[in-house]
């Protein structure tokens, strides 16, 4: 009792061959997935988050003005 690979209460996420099992492989991913979401969620609370956010979103801004001064510049000369 403990040591047997078929007791389901010493799964060791790896069968005797010492392949690791589709369950363990899909749990590990699943707790990286969440930690990394956890982790953008806390980046994003913090003052530096933001300031890289609010950065991104000032230079989407920027670039999609430009390009509308571009498309106008390039009618202009059609008329």
């Amino acid at each position: 009792m403990g040591d047997d690979p078929s007791d389901p209460q010493t799964d060791s996420g790896y069968d005797a061959t010492g392949v690791p099992t589709f369950d363990s492989v899909r749990e590990k991913i699943e707790r990286r997935y969440e930690t990394s979401i956890g982790a953008q969620e806390l980046d994003s609370e913090t003052p530096e988050g933001r300031t890289v956010e609010k950065q991104f979103e000032d230079r989407q801004r920027a670039a999609a003005d430009r390009l509308e001064q571009i498309r106008k510049s390039m009618h202009e000369g059609e008329h």
